[in-house]
């Protein structure tokens, strides 16, 4: 195994359990480490510090264990046990729910490495070539701990993968037809994981959709960047009057009529295919409920202020035409706009509104999607419930 020394000046984020290890920390030449290899992290004088997968990018090492173990087989059935026990306590696996992300990356201690369930069906993400080398270990600890559950695993990373490395989209275990019908807390949801975005679907945001279902009733909604539907869907299983759904892709208007009409919402349910701020400059103002969830503004920091105009001028909009006492969800899922930066850009939308805002929740990612206490910046997904008048 390659060793990769680390400058003393950079290795109090590692005793840390931090589990990235960035280029300007390394000391020694890694000309010859290939992509993927991996590796050991060691101080100037040779004391182990850590293990894990080499990359030649910004995030050089993504660590794997903090102690000399071997990175075999068992160490994947156990990282992948554990936290399928999580989601098994959390009780996301019954009659009524069979979507859930198995594997958050370094919230469970896989840096690098997306697994998303549904009914049967695991898709696997890798971001980092290390991972995608480990496929075959990764694919018999699913077997092992799944076991009847398990109907397929689907790998899908030819786009996330860095440094234009070639992974092949495909099926590494069973197979199965999609769109394929998966729960979620009741809802049925046609998810394709081979043409849909990112695993075929948003699971991230469950907990905030069920709250949305709670306020519902009788309520008139509009849910811009709509992709599949799925606060729509909530709303109308809960008794909203009048559902639009908005999205400047036809194909997610067609994926989102597809859901609506698998749970026969069809009545109470408009299709929108437009951009949502120009649509809003038209849309009359009586919509009880707004929901903003819109693709990452910025998936870098040199994009962070073009984002936080964006996430400025969207919400100003939505509050400028919104009916008194009405609610919005607003939501960033851009990493590099942290908590309280987005916060702040809401409350500069509603100044510049002169409407009287007050915020009555904030929302975040779900229990499945756990943040490691040493990597914070798995937080990702911010969102406030903003009351107007």
């Amino acid at each position: 195994m390659k060793t990769l020394q680390i400058y003393n000046k950079k290795t109090d984020s590692i005793k840390r359990k931090h589990p990235w290890i960035f280029s300007g920390a390394i000391s020694s030449d890694v000309s010859d480490f290939e992509n993927g290899d991996l590796v050991k992290a060691v101080d100037v004088k040779g004391n182990f510090l850590a293990i894990g997968h080499f990359q030649h990018a910004t995030i050089s090492l993504r660590i794997l264990a903090f102690e000399e173990i071997e990175i075999d087989e068992f160490f994947f059935k156990n990282k992948l046990n554990e936290a399928f026990h999580l989601r098994k306590s959390l009780h996301l696996l019954h009659s009524n729910n069979n979507i859930f992300r198995l594997v958050h990356g370094e919230g469970d201690g896989l840096p690098g490495l997306i697994i998303d369930y549904y009914n049967g069906v695991a898709v696997v993400q890798c971001h980092s070539i290390g991972m995608y080398k480990s496929l075959d270990l990764i694919n018999k600890a699913l077997q092992n701990i799944l076991g009847k559950d398990l109907k397929a695993i689907y790998s899908k990373s030819a786009d996330t993968l860095p440094n234009k490395h070639i992974a092949l989209d495909q099926y590494i275990f069973g197979n199965c037809e999609t769109p394929h019908i998966a729960l979620e807390n009741g809802i049925k949801f046609n998810i394709d994981w081979i043409n849909g975005q990112k695993t075929g679907f948003f699971i991230d945001q469950r907990e905030n959709r069920k709250i949305l279902g709670m306020i519902s009733e009788g309520k008139k909604i509009l849910n811009t960047f709509c992709y599949s539907g799925g606060f729509s869907l909530y709303a109308l299983q809960n008794g909203a009057i009048s559902v639009h759904s908005l999205d400047s892709s036809k194909k997610a208007i067609e994926l989102t009529e597809q859901n609506v009409n698998l749970n026969g919402f069809q009545e109470k349910h408009e299709c929108i295919v437009a951009d949502a701020m120009e649509q809003m400059k038209t849309a009359e103002k009586d919509y009880d409920i707004i929901i903003l969830d819109p693709p990452a503004f910025a998936k870098h920091r040199d994009k962070k202020h073009k984002a936080v105009q964006g996430y400025k001028r969207l919400n100003a909009m939505a509050i400028n035409n919104i009916k008194p006492g009405g609610l919005i969800f607003t939501f960033s899922c851009s990493q590099v706009i942290d908590k309280n930066l987005f916060t702040n850009t809401i409350i500069a939308a509603a100044i510049e509104t002169q409407r009287s805002v007050r915020i009555i929740g904030q929302l975040h990612q779900p229990a499945d999607h756990p943040i490691s206490a040493y990597h914070p910046e798995g937080e990702y997904l911010k969102g406030l419930i903003l009351e107007v008048n």
